[in-house]
């Protein structure tokens, strides 16, 4: 891999680190969330570091992917896809921990949602593998989405 290439997968790793600060920030974990009605199906608070350390690598590595891949008219739409995803998935926390506004954070979660489908479907145009590779990630942010629905269904 040569200089150009490492500092490009830093880069998009980077942006994902950046997403994941945002749960340092915020008092995730803290007083407060526990303090909600807990969903009978929410995981130890010790399991989101490991899933999302993965996720945010695996992530990285599709952004990465799709800049070094073949030309195609896919490309850019899908660069820009990746961004709005890493910046919806940025702005949850804040909105969820921060302002502790659960309908708020749903709506987040929600498009975020709906931006990882569309970036799957974009990202099978340009490369397959990295298609493959979102599907944890989509996987993941349903659960999330159920699990933030719960916890907005239990804490009017």
């Amino acid at each position: 891999m040569n200089i150009r290439k490492t500092f490009t997968f830093l880069a998009f790793y980077a942006s994902t680190f950046v997403a994941a600060s945002s749960a340092a920030v915020w008092e995730v974990g803290g007083t407060w969330y526990q303090s909600l009605n807990q969903p009978s199906f929410t995981p130890p608070s010790w399991v989101f570091g490991p899933v999302w350390t993965i996720l945010y690598l695996m992530i990285a590595i599709v952004a990465y992917r799709i800049a070094y891949a073949q030309e195609t008219s896919w490309k850019i739409p899908t660069l820009a896809l990746w961004a709005l995803q890493i910046v919806l998935n940025t702005l949850w926390t804040p909105i969820f921990f921060g302002a502790k506004n659960l309908g708020g954070a749903m709506i987040y979660i929600g498009l975020l949602w709906v931006t990882i489908c569309v970036l799957i479907w974009t990202t099978r145009q340009v490369d397959k593998l990295s298609a493959f590779l979102l599907l944890p990630y989509l996987a993941w942010v349903s659960f999330a989405g159920v699990l933030n629905f719960a916890f907005w269904s239990l804490n009017p």
